[in-house]
């Protein structure tokens, strides 16, 4: 009976773990496919060089972690190689964002390496606790830039003046 129960014991665990590692792989490829889809008009999601355009303008305006996607699959100009078609041609046969995914990380495993940063929680955040490579990505996020900062306290003086306008409160 023991044998048993610590095998059943044992296959849920590799289940469980197997499922949580699922959820979390390629999760920006997925959104930016999901968020494409969305804009697609509906006489146009079966046609490759519809979504292709589209992909296109939604990737000229990505930020990190999506532009970072879209460099890999080719969608900006700037890219070095392109598997767009891989990416167009199942889309429009309607294949779930997700499965796609699946199947360009056999093309590129980068794709499905990229995560997006965990928000940060400005309530128990303490910024003089932080690097500067952190602050400064604060900063990046942003879209800000702190001219002549050399020192931490400075970084963290321009974080706090701009905190108000990034920084949503929740009551």
């Amino acid at each position: 009976f023991q044998m048993r129960f610590s095998l059943f014991f044992t296959l849920v665990s590799l289940l469980t773990i197997a499922y949580s590692k699922q959820e979390e792989t390629c999760e920006v490829c997925a959104n930016v496919l999901g968020d494409v889809m969305s804009k697609v008009v509906e006489n146009e999601k079966n046609k490759p060089d519809a979504i292709g355009k589209i992909i296109r303008e939604h990737c000229a305006t990505a930020k990190q972690k999506d532009h970072k996607f879209c460099f890999y699959i080719g969608a900006l100009a700037e890219s070095a190689t392109s598997i767009m078609n891989d990416v167009t041609k199942p889309l429009s046969w309607s294949m779930p964002p997700a499965k796609v995914c699946e199947k360009l990380r056999g093309m590129d495993a980068q794709i499905c390496e990229l995560k997006y940063d965990k928000p940060l929680d400005w309530k128990t955040i303490d910024l003089k606790k932080m690097r500067v490579k952190e602050l400064k990505n604060i900063l990046n996020d942003w879209g800000e830039v702190c001219k002549g900062c050399t020192e931490k306290t400075e970084f963290i003086k321009k974080i706090e003046e701009l905190k108000s306008q990034y920084v949503k409160e929740e009551l």
